[in-house]
């Protein structure tokens, strides 16, 4: 088997994005950086090297706009979606790849490599329909929180085979009863990668219990029995959810060297 640097699997990565979000409206477009929200995430996918094409997926016309303003492409979608990967799954009956990435629109400081990671991961296991990531905690982070996913994996590297997922939690997982143990938890990153075929297939299931329960909707892929590979990654950065949240993004943006040099 060769490699996963000489398989020539065509790959496009497709942000979904709308407009409407209750706790920042319109943060797609929010500019404050001289260029929308989306056109920083849009870049950041651009950057991975493994990906030969990136897209928007969106039902609105200001979004559509903004995009070809950037010389993105963009595909229309329905404005009914429950969430990013339906959106997805529509969006992939125009697109022409075997692999599709699901990057959140509101990353704009995404790691390329965490898409080269998952990627990878994907092609490594073909017994898997997607992956993702699993980063360790910064300092900084709670592994309590709720608000952050926690990832269980199976052991990988047995007979050269990436590690799968065994379940998601906004629980505390794996719980030391102790009060420590040889398992640290492990953070988990919404990034994730789909094998085409599987796409409209996972969207056409319904919410599953446990996907009701924790509000991770990756869990209707484990409870259809549909195998998950896991990449290991550093994630650093955070998904934009609030205006507090954006405008910390513009002041570290504006810190780094690119914000001052002269745009092409």
């Amino acid at each position: 088997m060769g490699s996963a640097a000489q398989n020539p699997t065509r790959i496009a990565a497709v942000i979904p994005a709308r407009m409407n979000s209750s706790r920042f409206p319109g943060k797609m477009l929010a500019d404050a950086t001289g260029r929308p929200l989306i056109q920083h995430v849009y870049e950041r996918a651009r950057a991975c090297p493994r990906v030969q094409e990136v897209i928007i997926a969106t039902d609105d016309a200001r979004i559509e706009a903004a995009a070809a303003r950037f010389g993105a492409r963009c595909i229309r979608t329905r404005e009914d979606h429950p969430n990013g990967t339906s959106r997805i799954a529509e969006a992939s009956a125009q697109i022409d790849a075997d692999i599709i990435v699901n990057v959140q629109g509101d990353e704009p400081e995404l790691e390329p490599e965490l898409i080269t990671a998952a990627i990878d991961a994907l092609l490594a296991d073909p017994g898997a329909d997607m992956s993702t990531v699993v980063s360790p905690f910064l300092p900084s982070e709670d592994p309590a929180n709720p608000n952050i996913v926690k990832c269980v994996i199976t052991h990988g590297g047995n007979n050269g085979r990436t590690p799968r997922a065994l379940y998601f939690s906004r629980a505390l997982i794996p719980f030391p009863r102790d009060g420590n143990g040889p398992a640290a938890p492990l953070k988990h990153v919404g990034l994730y990668v789909y094998r085409r075929a599987f796409l409209p297939v996972f969207a056409a299931w319904p919410p599953t219990d446990l996907e009701q329960t924790e509000q991770l909707e990756q869990l209707r892929a484990l409870e259809h029995g549909h195998a998950i590979a896991v990449a290991h990654g550093t994630a650093r950065s955070h998904g934009i959810d609030t205006r507090e949240q954006y405008e910390a993004f513009v002041s570290r943006w504006r810190a780094q060297p690119q914000a001052s040099a002269p745009r092409s």
